[in-house]
């Protein structure tokens, strides 16, 4: 395994962190699924980093995609509602969005955790010693 890929892949956060992989995936990954059922939205990106984060898979660079999914989500869709209706409206419609932006976010920091494959593959690719962390 290459030191680069080693170091995406690494994680020090705590099995508990999949706590979080399974909210963020199953929003994302449902909200991707229910855009196909209207064919201006696809939701791509939705699906496959959401899949990529159940299975904790690449979960930094699917948490970079969804980061800046819901960047443009909430840019497109929240802030006019802001312009129109005031700040109480677009905070009541922008509560799952900001959950999600905040959830991808912390998987960027922390990584996929102890039970993911980010984890399998870097104890594989070390021959089962210790894992660098990604700040190292």
């Amino acid at each position: 395994m290459t030191p680069l890929l080693h170091r995406l892949l690494a994680s020090d956060a705590p099995a508990a962190v999949l706590l979080i992989r399974l909210l963020v995936s199953a929003v994302f990954v449902s909200e991707g699924i229910q855009k196909f059922l209207f064919p201006a939205d696809l939701g791509v990106v939705e699906i496959i980093g959401g899949l990529l984060l159940l299975l904790g898979l690449l979960t930094r660079l699917a948490a970079i995609a969804l980061i800046v999914d819901m960047c443009v989500a909430v840019a497109t869709t929240k802030i006019p509602i802001l312009r129109t209706d005031g700040v109480w409206k677009m905070a009541h419609e922008a509560r799952t969005d900001w959950s999600m932006l905040l959830g991808a976010l912390c998987l960027l920091l922390v990584g996929a955790g102890a039970w993911s494959l980010d984890a399998l593959f870097t104890r594989a690719g070390t021959g089962g010693r210790a894992r660098e962390s990604w700040q190292a």
